[in-house]
């Protein structure tokens, strides 16, 4: 089966600091792959390697079984990536709907309204929407700024999610959340699995990790430090990857074929 998205050797330099050391990842449709490893492992820089922020310096990156050149997020965007970065990016004083569509309002067809926005349209989407994806948010009038850590995190999600994207890529989407709230979030992660989205979950909760990735792949100093198929692999051989106890874990601890 021909992977989604499938990186090789890829390498990114900052000036005369090697952040990334010949990374390969691979990522298939409707499933979720956690991307683990301690501050400086390389993950940030991987991500934004994918997402169109940070072009790599070497390497090759596959999608959908074509080679293509990832080097701004509106070619990432448009092959079918999205990213919700761990800051969410919301506007505090616009209501739920209103970010949902922020940068992309739909206006009204009649000729009598040139310039006015339909939010009538966009309410009705942005309900229908969050319905579709399970999350529990009422009136999609009421600005983020009174949701929870969790209402805001599903929102960044929803919202990124307008454009169908293929592939969501998750930073940290339960920093700082409550179990409640984190608890929703996992479900979210869940739903989008379920419905054929492949999503890369970076996150140094390793009982979230554990909760929802079928793969989890190990980054340590900028390099490929183990890859585990979770229900086949214990929290103690992951961390001992994470903190080079382990040094490039074997295929034998679960690596998928």
């Amino acid at each position: 089966m021909t992977a989604l998205l499938e990186l090789h050797q890829i390498t990114k330099r900052y000036g005369a600091v090697q952040v990334l050391h010949g990374v390969d990842l691979r990522v298939d449709a409707g499933e979720v792959v956690a991307l683990v490893g301690d501050n400086g492992a390389g993950k940030s820089t991987l991500i934004r390697t994918i997402a169109g922020a940070g072009a790599a310096d070497g390497g090759e990156i596959i999608w959908r079984g074509q080679p293509v050149t990832l080097d701004t997020p509106h070619i990432a965007a448009s092959l079918g990536i999205a990213t919700v970065y761990q800051d969410l990016a919301l506007c505090d004083n616009l209501s739920v709907a209103a970010n949902l569509y922020l940068g992309r309002e739909v206006p009204r067809r009649s000729s009598r309204a040139i310039g006015w926005l339909d939010d009538r349209q966009m309410e009705a989407d942005a309900s229908r929407l969050l319905r579709t994806l399970g999350v529990a948010i009422a009136d999609v009038r009421r600005p983020v700024a009174s949701l929870s850590g969790g209402q805001r995190q599903t929102v960044a999600i929803a919202r990124a999610l307008l454009g169908d994207p293929q592939l969501v890529i998750l930073d940290e989407p339960t920093a700082a959340l409550g179990i409640s709230q984190t608890q929703e979030v996992l479900n979210l992660i869940c739903r989008l699995r379920d419905q054929g989205h492949a999503v890369i979950l970076v996150s140094h909760n390793l009982d979230d990790v554990l909760a929802v990735a079928g793969r989890i792949s190990v980054l340590r100093l900028g390099v490929n430090n183990g890859e585990f198929v979770t229900a086949q692999s214990s929290r103690e051989q992951v961390v001992a990857a994470i903190t080079g106890a382990m040094r490039r874990a074997p295929q034998t601890l679960g690596a998928s074929e």
